[in-house]
């Protein structure tokens, strides 16, 4: 049986102050969770996380990666220093990198190899547009975006990917795809995982990164191909982020 799997994804929010109230609320009431648990923040806050967070059962990680690994590319970061920072794992081809900075499925499948090569362990993000659900695209945009990483992962590596299916029009609008339109879109990527190595679909978290919140996490994560969530906005609150973990 996967392991649930909660990562909350900060996105560009958090302050020193801020961060440390957040970081030890949640430690404090977490405990000993059943699933596994981790943070994505913006890079400046990689050290403080490493501070406040080890030897607690939080991970972290970050929300980019490079291609390279070194070199001339001014403001990029490499594997190699999300990892130097004890990154366990790093966000990869997020709708928000895909729209905003014209990330294509070949550049995201390139920086889910170069995490895995750092050691890291990639959340490939995938998901389709309100109007391309609409016009029925969604098995179309979606398989293209996953057969990109398929077609660059040998199934070792595949087995140590994450993949998070975020339908954009369900981030941040305050919509939700049902529990149910959830399930199938998770269920056509578990088969197209099975379709390049079998074992790969069995070990392969598949989280669900459409407005997770305390409120519908239980009923998501209830599905049987929903192995947990890419948490965006309430991850930056103790409370609801605990509640969404316990709820897995």
């Amino acid at each position: 049986m996967r392991r649930k799997l909660i990562a909350g994804n900060w996105k560009m929010n958090g302050s020193l102050a801020a961060n440390a109230v957040l970081l030890n609320g949640i430690k404090g009431e977490l405990g000993q969770p059943t699933c596994t648990v981790t943070v994505c923040v913006p890079a400046p806050y990689l050290a403080q996380c490493r501070a406040e967070l080890a030897g607690s059962p939080v991970a972290w990680g970050g929300q980019d990666v490079s291609i390279h690994d070194s070199g001339a590319y001014t403001g990029e970061i490499s594997g190699g220093m999300l990892a130097d920072f004890g990154a366990r794992y790093v966000i990869v081809g997020h709708s928000e990198r895909r729209t905003y900075h014209g990330e294509t499925n070949e550049l995201v499948a390139q920086k889910a190899l170069c995490a895995l090569r750092a050691g890291l362990v990639p959340i490939v993000c995938v998901g389709e547009s309100l109007a391309e659900r609409e016009s029925n695209q969604t098995a179309a945009v979606v398989g293209a975006q996953i057969d990109a990483v398929l077609t660059r992962l040998d199934p070792k590596d595949l087995a140590k990917t994450v993949i998070a299916y975020e339908p954009v029009w369900a981030i941040g609008t305050g919509k939700t795809a049902t529990p149910q339109m959830a399930q199938d879109v998770h269920a056509m990527l578990r088969a197209k995982l099975a379709e390049k190595s079998a074992e790969a679909a069995e070990l392969v978290q598949i989280l669900y990164g459409g407005s997770m919140k305390p409120d519908n996490a239980k009923e998501l994560l209830a599905m049987p191909d929903i192995d947990g969530g890419l948490i965006g906005g309430a991850s930056l609150k103790a409370a609801d982020f605990l509640a969404i973990v316990r709820a897995a």
